[in-house]
């Protein structure tokens, strides 16, 4: 009988299962950075380059982001960009408004507080330790500022209160040192700190104001969330204010400012009493022109009121 082959059978080896390791959760890196100072600069190349240097010499400077967003200058700023490496820079086409380019900022920001300033400030070593400190201590604040000097060191004009119907000529007072800290009903928006999450939870400023009026509204909101706006003299920041400028640049202010404070009053205190000062200040515009008083600065003002022209970026430039 014939043998019959079986197939050889293949041994198996037995291996033992591996342990797996389970999934970890992915670690969240710190964000260094906790303070973003926010600089919006338009035309003023040198006293933005002494706000960055001043900036640059900060307690604690590894956890400041320095930001800069030039409302498309033409003076020369893009050079300054070269010479702060440390700093970031965002460029707009052209002059889009204070509002518009501080909400640009803040939506690049990566500090948890963030510190708005004008390009025409110098900010000593301590001042964003030192308002952060202020906000993180005092649950009741929701924004900080420094006390505002002249470059001569005394305290320059920085309060006010918020504008109301008849009482909309700001009268800016400079605050009193010795009286501490203290909350303040309005204060220049040259420099002040917010919370970030706080900029974020109002959407953005109000984009319908151009240049002025955002730092009232800023004010305002802050206290309508029953917070305060806390003054701290421990800290003082130089404000070296506007230089001369030329009629048609004077008009273009003077406008943007008026139809902010119709803005701010249609806001806050309903349509009519917006109209009627928008119509008041027309008015008196027209009456300049009658006068022949610096005809052409009432002239350009009239024609800004009357349009509705404010310094959004639809000026001409």
């Amino acid at each position: 009988m014939p043998q019959v082959r079986l197939p050889k059978v293949q041994k198996t080896e037995r291996i033992s299962p591996q342990p797996v390791e389970e999934p970890q959760e992915p670690q969240e890196v710190p964000n260094p950075i906790r303070i973003t100072a926010l600089i919006v600069s338009h035309n003023r190349a040198d006293l933005l380059r002494r706000a960055i240097a001043s900036l640059e010499k900060s307690e604690e400077r590894e956890k400041l982001e320095i930001l800069v967003v030039d409302n498309g200058s033409t003076d020369g700023s893009t050079e300054v960009e070269s010479e702060f490496p440390n700093t970031r820079f965002i460029r707009m086409p052209r002059n889009f408004g204070l509002t518009k380019a501080i909400n640009v900022g803040v939506r690049g920001a990566a500090g948890e507080y963030i510190l708005l300033l004008h390009e025409d400030t110098e900010v000593p070593p301590d001042t964003a330790r030192v308002l952060a400190a202020a906000l993180e201590n005092q649950s009741e604040a929701g924004a900080a500022c420094p006390l505002l000097v002249t470059p001569d060191g005394a305290p320059a004009p920085q309060i006010a209160d918020l504008p109301r119907p008849g009482h909309t000529d700001l009268a800016w007072r400079p605050a009193d040192p010795e009286r501490g800290e203290q909350p303040v009903e309005y204060a220049r928006g040259a420099a002040i700190m917010v919370r970030s999450f706080f900029l974020r939870a109002m959407r953005q400023i109000d984009e319908r104001y151009g240049t002025y009026g955002s730092d009232a509204e800023l004010c305002f909101q802050v206290q309508r969330s029953a917070k305060r706006v806390l003054l701290v003299p421990a800290t003082r920041v130089v404000h070296h204010g506007r230089t001369e400028l030329s009629r048609a640049e004077r008009a273009a202010r003077d406008a943007d400012f008026k139809l902010g404070m119709a803005l701010y009053l249609k806001k806050h205190f309903g349509m009519v009493r917006g109209v009627v000062f928008r119509i008041s200040v027309a008015l008196g515009a027209f009456g300049g022109l009658l006068s022949f008083s610096d005809f052409r600065y009432h002239l350009r003002l009239f024609g800004a009121l009357w349009s509705g022209q404010k310094i959004d970026g639809t000026q001409p430039q």
